[in-house]
């Protein structure tokens, strides 16, 4: 298999798993559109935030407050946290370099930017440190305080506003979409339905 063939193969796999675990599931619920939407806006929320390894338990910890505090931005768990999957140990690297570069220019110190290569391998050491959950979710907290400071967690807030908001928006639109066309089908199959018991009644 050549180069080529790989990428291909590699973008249907990630298609498939995005449709099967992302997709899937926000069209085959019978929850309202803007229960749904909240779910994908939560889960792009905490995924959009560089809290790699903890996102999954901070989403369940922020459904918890919201079933308390807030019942009428409940949500399903299930869905946030698989739209957390969004940002993983894969995608955090470019992810976390946009938000050093947002960071810096927000806080007019963008002469300051490393390049991507060094960004990359610094991040990587501190997704890989040997401990057990707990421990290595604290060490990976420090670390990312130490190395890389406030402009990782400044230049990450647009994009968590930005792309919740977006998440939001469009997953409302797709789910009112798709359950639309499904009652124009059903609709016009039983208007199909009507027409042949009427011909079947008139007879030949």
């Amino acid at each position: 298999m050549n180069a080529e063939d790989r990428e291909q193969s590699i973008l249907r796999r990630a298609s498939t798993k995005i449709r099967v675990r992302l997709i899937h599931p926000l069209l085959h619920t019978r929850h309202t559109p803007d229960y749904i939407a909240r779910s994908v806006m939560f889960g792009l929320m905490v995924a959009l935030t560089p809290t790699v390894g903890a996102q999954m338990p901070i989403v369940f910890l922020i459904w918890l407050a919201v079933r308390r505090f807030k019942p009428e931005l409940d949500f399903s768990v299930v869905i946030a946290m698989a739209w957390t999957w969004v940002t993983n140990v894969a995608t955090a690297p470019p992810i976390y370099y946009l938000y050093i570069v947002t960071g810096r220019i927000l806080m007019g110190r963008w002469d300051r930017l490393r390049d991507y290569d060094t960004f990359a391998s610094r991040l990587t050491e501190s997704l890989q440190e040997d401990a057990n959950w707990f421990e290595s979710l604290w060490v990976y907290a420090v670390n990312l305080v130490n190395k890389f400071g406030l402009p990782l967690f400044i230049g990450c807030l647009p994009w968590v506003i930005i792309g919740s908001w977006l998440g939001y928006r469009w997953s409302r639109s797709l789910i009112i979409g798709v359950r639309r066309a499904r009652e124009r089908r059903r609709m016009r199959a039983a208007r199909r339905r009507a027409l042949g018991e009427v011909r079947l009644r008139k007879g030949p």
